[in-house]
């Protein structure tokens, strides 16, 4: 679906009144709310009298139609409903000021180009915002972009009790569980960096990665299927991870309501020679050094005590597994909205009631390929614990390669929050946002109780990485969620045309990063340009409160695809 240009609409300066975000940033709010009520409209600024009044066909003047959006601070804005037929609640997202002009911008350069097929990322918020059985708010974070039905960035709770409330695949995203982990180590990077390109090769050789790479770790149809439902139990078990891996990872490694018998064979097959393998595009392995510590007590609970700390971050998912459990999904439901009668802004938010046979078999499903997600960085992490012992000589127990947390950012859970003073079960479904509890939640391990949940914020391939931990505040306003990472700020194909592979290797070495890459032509989609900043997003997330900075992380060398 592309977002065309049939019609023009010329905007009078005149109308645009300034705001607390400036003048210009104005006119680009008045381009998002010409998009989200008139997709097919095309827009210049002429200049015009004060005294003329131009008037859309809703009857609303441009000043009018700015009401909808409305800042509450510094970092938060509002969508008010009316922005998008049907809304049942409001819709939020935190930005910054530099992370504002971005938003805006998306949207203004919607107007007459595809986006990649999606609409900009505030109409894509308020369009989750008229869900059936949506409570709270359809929440932004800071790293928001455009993605498929839900924008990448969204976070949206659905009341379990509702008969009417649905789940929808797009508000998970296609690479189920897509996550990251992060290993600490007691090595220095004096330790490394005289070795920092033989280690950063023996991790490229241990881990394989690349779009069709196949996985090193023994796995038949019958482990698959117990891996599927077991998740990190099964890794544990077969020695590919540690009793202490588990519980430092989300849901301790393992959906208990997953079902194999619900993933599709085509799914399997798929799944089945990838185990352990990183894939491409924004997946990697880094070697990571601490940069910065902004919580001491935080840190030390995770085993970082000094700057110069060598840490190992894994970002990967499900895989083509998840990809078909999604994939499948969508067909399912095409045919369970009709039959149910189920209206929705936009057709890419494919959903089905929860309670349904289509809702129940997704999100058993869904739980089996977050349960082969966890194996499969599990599976890398004995990976990369072999590889530095190679090059180190010593046992990864004696390097101290313990997991500090794993998180995912593509999934949707059942969990317990206060609502309007009530608890409420919701069924939170997060896509490129992570999961940030507070301290003394009951479902964060017991080392982690005082300080929060540790929540791993990926960087992009030559910029630094962050831990932060969970707040209070954070539980209250986003039902316990905050970014995942930079967020997209060129499409792929942008950064193709206007990037050159050789000057970005070159840029990365000569900031002292090592790389190893399987497709080097690619490369470009994932350098720095490519995304927002990301300390921007966490600075934004810090400021705001849903979250707050612990540990900065440098990367001093990159395996990717």
């Amino acid at each position: 679906m592309e977002v065309g240009c049939h019609a023009l609409v010329c905007v009078s300066v005149a109308d645009v009144e300034p705001h607390s975000s400036g003048g210009s940033d104005s006119l680009h709010a008045v381009s998002i709310l010409l998009e989200l009520h008139w997709p097919d409209y095309s827009c210049c600024f002429i200049e015009k009298s004060e005294h003329q009044d131009v008037r859309m066909s809703s009857g609303r003047t441009y000043t009018q139609e700015l009401e909808y959006l409305h800042q509450l601070s510094p970092n938060l804005w509002q969508i008010k409903k009316g922005f998008v037929p049907n809304m049942k609640v409001e819709g939020r997202f935190y930005v910054n000021k530099q992370l504002e002009k971005l938003m805006f911008e998306e949207l203004r350069n919607s107007c007459g180009k595809s986006l990649g097929g999606f609409l900009p990322g505030v109409k894509q918020i308020a369009n989750v915002a008229a869900l059936p059985g949506i409570v709270g708010y359809s929440v932004g974070l800071p790293d928001i972009h455009s993605g498929y039905g839900f924008a990448i960035g969204n976070m949206a709770a659905f009341d379990m009790d509702d008969p009417n409330a649905v789940v929808s695949p797009g508000g998970v995203g296609f690479d189920i569980n897509c996550g990251v982990r992060v290993l600490r180590t007691n090595l220095d990077e004096k330790d490394v960096l005289p070795v920092k390109e033989q280690l950063a090769q023996a991790m490229f050789d241990h881990i394989p990665v690349g779009v069709g790479s196949k996985g090193v770790i023994p796995m038949g149809a019958r482990d698959l299927e117990e891996a599927l439902e077991m998740g990190m139990d099964w890794s544990l078990r077969e020695g590919y991870a540690w009793a202490e891996d588990k519980e430092h990872c989300e849901e301790y490694g393992r959906m208990l309501q997953a079902d194999p018998g619900k993933v599709s064979s085509r799914a399997k097959k798929r799944g089945l020679p990838q185990l352990g393998t990183l894939g491409a595009g924004n997946h990697y392995a880094e070697i990571q050094v601490v940069d910065e510590i902004y919580n001491e007590h935080a840190s030390k609970k995770m085993g970082i005590d000094h700057k110069g700390q060598i840490c190992v971050m894994i970002h990967s998912g499900s895989r083509g597994l998840g990809h078909q459990v999604a994939t499948d999904a969508l067909v399912a439901m095409e045919k369970a909205m009709k039959r149910d009668k189920i209206d929705v802004n936009d057709r890419q938010l494919a959903c089905a009631r929860i309670q349904s046979a289509e809702g129940q078999d997704y999100l058993k499903a869904m739980a089996a390929a977050a349960n082969y997600a966890w194996v499969n960085r599990s599976s890398m992490t004995f990976l990369s614990r072999q590889a530095f012992a190679k090059q180190f000589q010593e046992t990864p127990d004696d390097l101290d390669m313990q997991v500090i947390y794993d998180v995912s950012h593509n999934i949707a859970k059942v969990e317990e929050h206060i609502l309007d003073g009530q608890q409420r079960t919701l069924l939170v479904h997060r896509k490129g946002s992570t999961r940030a509890f507070p301290p003394h939640h009951p479902l964060i391990p017991v080392d982690y109780q005082m300080t929060g949940q540790p929540v791993l914020i990926g960087g992009t391939m030559g910029t630094c990485s962050y831990i932060l931990t969970g707040t209070q505040k954070g539980m209250s306003e986003t039902f316990g969620t905050t970014c995942h990472g930079a967020g997209r700020a060129w499409s792929r194909s942008k950064s193709r045309r206007n990037l050159d592979y050789h000057a970005v290797l070159s840029k990365l070495q000569s900031q002292g990063i090592s790389i190893r890459v399987a497709s080097p032509k690619l490369v470009m989609e994932e350098a720095p340009e490519s995304y927002k900043n990301v300390t921007d997003v966490v600075d934004t997330c810090h400021m705001a409160n849903i979250s707050k900075k612990a540990i900065k992380l440098r990367p001093i060398a990159v395996i990717k695809g």
